[in-house]
């Protein structure tokens, strides 16, 4: 279990061009690191526009936005053509970053159960460490608690 004031977990994972991103690249930056569990549902679809939308702002307060998902390089590039997402996407297909930052467990939906990602979003600062966590989260109006909090920390 990830604390606040702990350091964030490292790793490095493919882009949907198939370039490996590792988080220590953004050292010096707010990272605002959300996990999801499928391009092109409902929520993800909404989620990843929200931040896309508030692309802007993260820019202005100096935060880069990362998304990851299990889904691969491939489905990322239709995902971010088909909605213009402005923000980094990266694919965990074996579950490396998920399982690190503990939102890779069991769900149970209409009583089935089965391993999924549990939306999350971390809030990274610059030195690394964990500012906020938020370890189960419901898409409304999400990306703009995430700015606010970012906000008022760099206040």
């Amino acid at each position: 279990m990830l604390n606040e004031g702990g350091l964030a977990p490292q790793f490095c994972l493919p882009n949907e061009e198939n370039v490996n991103i590792c988080i220590d690249e953004f050292k010096g930056k707010w990272v605002v690191l959300y996990f999801y569990p499928k391009d092109n549902t409902p929520g993800c679809t909404t989620e990843a526009c929200d931040f896309t939308a508030s692309f802007d702002d993260f820019k202005n307060l100096d935060a880069i936005i990362v998304g990851i998902s299990p889904d691969s390089p491939q489905k990322h590039v239709k995902f971010i053509k088909k909605y213009q997402l402005k923000h980094i996407l990266l694919s965990d297909i074996e579950h490396e970053a998920l399982e690190k930052y503990g939102v890779w467990r069991k769900k149970t939906i209409y009583g089935n159960s089965f391993l999924g990602v549990i939306r999350s979003t971390f809030l990274i600062d610059p030195d690394g460490k964990l500012a906020k966590i938020w370890p189960k989260v419901k898409v409304k109006g999400h990306a703009e608690e995430v700015k606010g909090v970012l906000d008022k920390l760099q206040s």
